[in-house]
């Protein structure tokens, strides 16, 4: 069984393909990063983003799998750097930028709104998959708690080991976008994110951030899109 390559990606890469665009995501979605991946990616990440927002619908569920699929031992853990350990007592998530409610969340008052729980693959550009069931706070909910203004487009995470992200606000409202503080039915551990991470199937792994202390959104992409994305990778990394 193929575990990288669900129904869905494939009609993508389909698509990709009769639009001239399949070598493309070779790149983009390498891990590598060189002069010429580089200089691909300025020249095509617009256009790239442009055909993968056309393919996605923000409001559509991913089909997810029943608990009989779950593989508690595949998720691997990648480090960026060194393992920040959190204190969930005195932990405050802000949520602040282009909206008209900045807040700073506790723990308790993220855990006192509705859980959402799926069970969902999560896929790594490095080539390797895992069934894995999240449960959180959906982040459309916490959106609509700091009321976006009109102007905002686009979504920055920052994490307590300095990782940093960006997503497209379609895929942050997306309602099966949460941030988690469970894995497989139990507190979510700290080599995985704890007490907060992001946790999505329509983002490959790269994109869904441990250890989540601001979410900040603004009406423009800055300069610096992302770690990775810094470094040739792609941007939109839909699935």
């Amino acid at each position: 069984m193929d575990l990288l390559q669900p129904r869905h990606r494939l009609l993508r890469r389909r698509f990709l393909q009769l639009s001239g665009l399949s070598g493309i995501s070779l790149v983009l979605g390498g891990c590598g990063s060189n002069l010429f991946a580089e200089t691909v990616n300025d020249a095509f990440e617009p256009l790239n983003q442009r055909v993968e927002t056309l393919l996605f619908k923000p409001q559509t569920p991913v089909p997810e799998f029943p608990p009989s699929a779950i593989e508690p031992e595949a998720l691997l853990i990648n480090s960026f750097g060194e393992t920040p350990r959190l204190n969930p007592a005195t932990f405050r998530l802000v949520i602040d930028g282009e909206v008209n409610n900045p807040l700073s969340l506790s723990m308790d008052e993220i855990r006192r709104m509705p859980l959402t729980s799926m069970i969902i693959r999560h896929v790594c550009v490095e080539g390797w998959a895992a069934i894995v069931q999240w449960g959180g706070v959906r982040l459309r909910d916490l959106v609509q708690l700091v009321q976006p203004k009109n102007s905002a487009r686009y979504v920055y995470f920052q994490s307590a080991d300095g990782y940093s992200e960006s997503w497209d606000l379609d895929s942050v409202l997306h309602p099966q976008t949460l941030m988690a503080y469970q894995k497989n039915d139990r507190p979510l551990p700290v080599d995985n994110g704890a007490p907060l991470r992001l946790a999505s199937p329509v983002k490959l792994g790269y994109k869904q951030s441990k250890w989540v202390t601001r979410i900040t959104l603004v009406n423009e992409l800055m300069p610096s899109k992302g770690y990775w994305e810094d470094r040739g990778y792609e941007w939109y990394a839909g699935l």
